[in-house]
């Protein structure tokens, strides 16, 4: 778990002698800037005592569950404007239609960088300021941007809310660190498969609340039909509908959220465990998990764009060739399998192999997960139908393992983390970095696989060959993973 260095033994004898009561195994820094490695005996000395103690600390269910329904807003806002955001863009926006693609990509582009802009600021409010009240005032304005988005009557409207829904996105930052609080090192496991499971609801409730929704007064006569503000505003009803999630979580949190920032490390005078994001990006090992983080997400990014347009293209370009009910039941089984996968597999196999085995599993895994893509294309060409049918659906169930790697990317930040001090910041670099990947690699990836079908590139599979080499190349970078961010438990006595 997260842990400070001293500058000596001694320092490392009064960090283990003035934390003997914390609740957690997370220890309060002494010293921003670390020393050699020479002193991490003393502190491993510490932190086995802290583990050995506070690893039998129940998870608080009820915060952790009140915790992942905030956590569904930012999904839900983000994916359920895609069902109509091209139809709004060219109705709403009086865009025409061959420029509305540039308009969509740019609406969402931006919304990922303002993310990306924001998250230190963020991670450093939690630090400073308390969890509690930046995740209430976070999750309440994307629940009004996601509001105002609906009723936009003009493109610049859609582009200036959509942006300030990205300028309140300390939600997932707040709600991770809070998370990582509530949690040990016997628990975070199950703390953030609950996490994950919650992230993948949102994208599958976001994207049905906007498809189902949007225009009601004609899909709904006798109801809203009625309504003349629905009328003039077709598309304010999904936004509504999600922005209850956010108005009913801030609630929720106001009365029943507890805060955490004072959970590990009593408030102090001292300002000794604050440290600059230039401090932290250099702490020891904070890069290199940096790095895997960022990696991983990379992987995840460009298959979640490309898999929609692979399996649309027509066999003999390059694709599968499915129609929008497969397409939406391959998503949908990628989606149950994950969850699965992340509820009940992750736990148990974390806690018998470690944070870093089962990243390393993933990262052996993943390569094979990219290359059952075109080897199902093969299969579709070729008209093996029975074996299609009997591969596709197996490989796509065993291959949404790869999704633990996420769960064991958190657990990893986590642990490297310096102090309990830094572990706001921390999480928003990772998801400030994050957000600039999504701002960037959907759209390569995308521009790569188009090249390849145009040109019929290796039978239009330019871009599985590009992304199983990226993936091959997971296995190198696994291996910069600290020793410290290794999660491996101690063993039960």
């Amino acid at each position: 778990m997260p842990l400070s260095r001293a500058s000596s033994s001694d320092s490392a004898s009064t960090i283990k002698a003035s934390n003997l009561n914390e609740r957690t195994p997370l220890l309060a820094a002494l010293s921003p800037v670390p020393t050699d490695a020479t002193v991490e005996t003393s502190i491993e000395t510490a932190e086995e005592d802290h583990v050995l103690q506070d690893d039998d600390t129940p998870l608080p269910f009820g915060q952790i569950m009140l915790l992942c329904y905030t956590r569904l807003m930012e999904p839900i806002a983000f994916f359920s404007i895609f069902p109509y955001i091209n139809a709004m863009i060219h109705t709403v926006g009086h865009i025409k239609t061959e420029d509305v693609g540039f308009y969509s990509g740019l609406i969402e582009s931006l919304f990922s960088f303002t993310q990306m802009c924001v998250m230190i600021a963020w991670g450093k409010a939690a630090d400073r300021f308390g969890r509690k009240p930046c995740l209430v005032f976070s999750v309440l304005g994307v629940a009004v941007c996601t509001c105002l988005f609906g009723m936009s009557t003009s493109i610049w409207q859609m582009i200036l809310f959509r942006c300030l829904a990205g300028v309140f996105s300390g939600t997932l930052v707040t709600v991770r660190t809070m998370i990582t609080e509530h949690s040990t090192k016997k628990t975070q496991a199950r703390a953030f498969s609950y996490f994950a499971f919650a992230g993948n609801l949102g994208i599958f409730i976001g994207p049905f609340l906007g498809g189902l929704l949007e225009h009601p007064a004609e899909k709904f006569t006798s109801t809203f039909g009625r309504i003349q503000f629905f009328h003039d505003y077709p598309y304010a009803l999904p936004g509504f509908v999600a922005a209850s999630v956010g108005f009913s979580a801030a609630i929720l949190g106001v009365f029943f959220l507890q805060e955490t920032l004072h959970v590990h490390h009593h408030r102090s005078k001292s300002s000794d465990g604050r440290m600059s994001t230039w401090e932290l990006l250099n702490y020891p090992g904070v890069g290199r998990v940096l790095l895997i983080y960022l990696y991983i997400a990379t992987m995840a990014f460009i298959y979640t764009a490309v898999v929609p347009v692979f399996l649309f293209t027509p066999v003999d370009l390059g694709g599968i060739g499915f129609t929008p009910q497969l397409i939406a039941g391959a998503i949908g089984l990628n989606g149950v399998s994950q969850a699965i996968w992340i509820l009940a597999i992750f736990p148990p196999l974390h806690r018998r192999i470690g944070t870093g085995s089962v990243l390393r599993l993933c990262a052996a895994w993943w390569p094979i997960f990219f290359a059952a893509n075109p080897i199902c294309h093969l299969l579709r060409l070729h008209r093996l139908n029975a074996v299609f049918w009997a591969v596709g659906p197996v490989s796509l169930v065993i291959g949404s393992g790869v999704a633990m790697a996420f769960t064991g990317n958190q657990l990893a930040l986590n642990d490297i983390a310096p102090t309990h001090e830094t572990l706001g910041t921390l999480n928003a670099i990772a998801l400030a970095g994050s957000s600039g990947v999504r701002a960037i690699s959907p759209a390569l990836a995308t521009s790569i696989y188009a090249t390849g079908v145009k040109y019929h590139i290796a039978g239009g599979q330019l871009f599985w060959i590009v992304a199983i080499t990226i993936a091959l190349g997971q296995n190198l970078v696994i291996r910069l993973l600290p020793g410290k961010a290794e999660g491996k438990l101690s063993p039960e006595p």
